[in-house]
């Protein structure tokens, strides 16, 4: 079964509280590569096959349910297909 991914993270020139509070502790972990994390959602939902309109319905989800687009931009809605290795991003 298909499964659509939507990833959802806090706009860019927004604080991120989380991902600071991440990059601090890596930073007393010794983990000085990272400079900057930044911490978003993850949605995934199953589907028994992929249409334009469920497409369309979870792009709608998306902008309406799973993020505040006040304060978070949706970055993309991606098909995993279980049955194939291939992944299809949709523009989101």
């Amino acid at each position: 079964m298909p499964t659509i991914v939507v990833e959802v993270m806090p706009k860019a020139e927004l604080l991120d509280p989380q991902g600071k509070a991440v990059t601090g502790a890596l930073s007393r972990m010794g983990r000085t590569t990272y400079s900057e994390v930044r911490i978003g959602k993850r949605f995934e939902l199953t589907v028994d096959e992929v249409t334009d309109e469920v497409l369309a319905d979870v792009k709608t989800l998306a902008d309406d349910v799973f993020s505040n687009s006040v304060i978070e931009d949706v970055v993309s809605i991606t098909v995993l297909d279980t049955a194939s290795t291939a992944d299809a991003a949709v523009s989101a």
